[in-house]
């Protein structure tokens, strides 16, 4: 499952790989030269950010150093990201694409798509990234103070005295990532780009709850509880409470010192257009996340569209099920409330909630084999938010699992109030997150054969987003709610959770709508939790754009099956359709539609 050639590359061996000449290659065979760059490219990332080679299960070999590593958030570091990027450009551009073989070319645009992407956002002085590009390097989603903890207890192995002790060193290098950071945070507010106060106050939240003794730090009972199930004694547990109370501790205080400071002046508006470079930031942003050339007005006009067609069909089920009296999300807020809906808001609730939503994934894996020709060869599971980080955490994710499989994909939810997630919404965000959303699209992509390293790794948010809503639909399709009819709603009323997303982020960060009409408009069009809405509002004022990408991307999928139906008539199959947009791999949306077109115009010669 595993390929082997990102342990043979060393430093050296990739550096000499980078300097191979751009020679023509026959327009029938791979390029060896391009081969080598691309693994070339893979190893420099890795290097550039150690935490994805752990994620990946590549942090050995020649690369185990690797685990002993965070990534550089420093100055210095961001300067040579930025430098590195432009140089990749370069090295791409001594190849002669013309004479690549089409598998070559579609990679070749594909791994350009992504560095030209990259460089537009480097282009900023200012921000971090979470989601996708985000203008604030701290904030409730992105920042070391968040991300490392749980990157430590849950993605870093500890097996043996080895990995103990790079745990050491990577905690070590944790308090200097905090202290980076505070740097920056500095800096982009001397650029007058800061938080607005209601970010900020949530990330307090979130640091202040951070601000513990050894004892009860994450970080330290981790490998305290590891170390000793490893046979390692209580040392690295003591270790880890001196470098989290003389290194760590200290440089949370002084990051949560700067964000009070910066609250205390904070504006309250919460779209970037307020900032000097702002309505350029969105645009990046908006392409970077979406991968494709909508303006901000157009997103939020098929929003709207699409909103409006989503709401006729979830009007007809409601009514179906007796709700005919009120609007659309007076209804659903009605449904939202129904006490046969609601787990309890407890510790043991929230198990049952999640036993419940792994028995989902259960119910759907017999059905996969009758639109899919191909499995994913992976475990997947649903697990909680951590406590500590679910007051500023997305409502639900995925984490993809490691190459070598050895730990499952994982899917997140959210249970901060249980009342946000009543029973007939999970189904269709465990398809979402689940199979065959995210974890089997993801999963076919890390296991195949025919993709280089570089582009199993890599991802676009408009394309698995959009793959991932596309999933839910596809499973009402094979029928997960024949049985079901309250689960079916929740299914639609999602739909318009993500076309209500375009005119929201819009709304937010183009038409300068505050925080407060983001909320109220997923509250009344859909009968939204407020507590959901806001999670969701104010990771949209952290994340500009992302939130367009999953119906941008739902859109794209669903087109190219029309199309192929009306092209292709009978001889269309369904199994087909799926082979060809996910044997692809990862792609940027407007290439997915090229590489849809290409399909079908061979498919409707045969």
């Amino acid at each position: 499952m595993l390929d082997r050639r990102a342990f043979l590359l060393t430093s050296a061996a990739a550096g000499a790989a980078t300097a191979l000449p751009a020679r023509a290659a026959a327009t029938d065979t791979p390029s060896p030269e391009l081969a080598a760059l691309f693994d070339a490219f893979f190893v420099e990332g890795l290097r550039q950010r150690p935490e994805g080679a752990t994620q990946l299960g590549l942090d050995k070999g020649p690369n185990a150093d690797l685990r002993a590593r965070l990534s550089d958030a420093s100055d210095a570091g961001r300067a040579a990201d930025k430098a590195a990027t432009a140089d990749q450009l370069r090295r791409l551009a001594m190849i002669d694409r013309s004479r690549l073989n089409p598998a070559d070319k579609l990679n070749y645009d594909v791994v350009k798509y992504t560095r030209d992407s990259t460089a537009a956002v480097q282009a900023f002085d200012f921000g971090g990234g979470g989601y996708g590009p985000s203008p604030y390097v701290v904030s409730q989603q992105t920042g070391a103070y968040q991300s490392v903890p749980d990157f430590l207890d849950t993605k870093h192995p500890v097996n043996n005295a080895g990995d103990a002790d790079a745990y050491l060193s990577r905690l070590s290098a944790f308090a200097t990532q905090l202290d980076d950071q505070t740097a920056r945070l500095k800096h982009d507010a001397g650029l007058g780009v800061s938080p607005p106060d209601f970010l900020l106050d949530t990330t307090l939240t979130q640091m202040r709850a951070l601000l513990v003794p050894a004892e009860q730090a994450l970080v330290v009972t981790s490998i305290t509880r590891r170390a000793a199930a490893k046979g390692l004694g209580d040392k690295y547990g003591r270790d880890a409470a001196t470098i989290y109370t003389d290194r760590v501790l200290p440089a949370l205080q002084r990051q949560a010192d700067e964000i009070a400071a910066l609250r205390r002046t904070a504006k309250h508006d919460a779209g970037v257009w307020q900032f000097r470079q702002g309505a350029e930031f969105y645009a990046v942003a908006l392409h970077n996340t979406t991968t494709t050339r909508y303006s901000p007005q157009e997103v939020h006009d098929i929003g709207l569209a699409q909103a409006r067609e989503i709401g006729a069909r979830l009007d007809g089920l409601l009514r179906a099920q007796g709700m005919t009296k009120g609007t659309i999300g007076e209804r659903m807020a009605a449904l939202y409330a129904d006490p046969s809906q609601l787990y309890p808001n407890t510790d043991a609730g929230k198990a049952q909630e999640i036993a419940y939503c792994n028995a989902r994934l259960d119910a759907i894996r017999p059905k996969l084999p009758t639109v899919f020709s191909r499995i994913p060869d992976y475990r997947f599971e649903v697990r909680r938010v951590p406590p500590a980080t679910e007051a500023g955490a997305a409502s639900a994710f995925s984490q993809s699992p490691p190459l070598d499989g050895s730990r499952p994909g994982l899917v997140y939810f959210n249970l901060h109030d249980s009342a946000e997630w009543p029973k007939f919404c999970l189904s269709t965000t465990v398809f979402h997150e689940g199979l065959p959303g995210h974890q089997f699209e993801g999963g076919l992509a890390l296991g195949n054969r025919n993709l280089p390293l570089i582009r199993k790794a890599g991802g676009f948010s408009g394309y698995g987003e959009g793959w991932a809503l596309y999933a839910e639909q596809l499973a009402d399709e094979i029928g997960m709610y024949d049985d079901d009819p309250l689960g079916r709603l929740g299914y639609l009323k999602f739909q318009l959770f993500r076309a209500n997303r375009c005119v929201v982020d819009t709304g937010i960060h183009h038409l300068r709508w505050s925080r407060e009409k983001a909320i109220d408009y997923f509250v009344a069009q859909e009968g939204e939790a407020r507590g959901f809405a806001t999670r969701e509002v104010e990771r949209y004022c952290t994340n500009p754009g992302q939130a367009c990408s999953y119906k941008l991307g739902h859109t794209v999928f669903t087109g190219i099956r029309a199309k192929a139906k009306t092209a292709m008539g009978p001889t269309f199959d369904l199994k087909a359709f799926h082979d060809a947009v996910l044997g692809c791999g990862r792609v940027p949306l407007d290439i997915l539609q090229r590489v849809g077109d290409d399909w079908i115009a061979g498919g409707s010669r045969t």
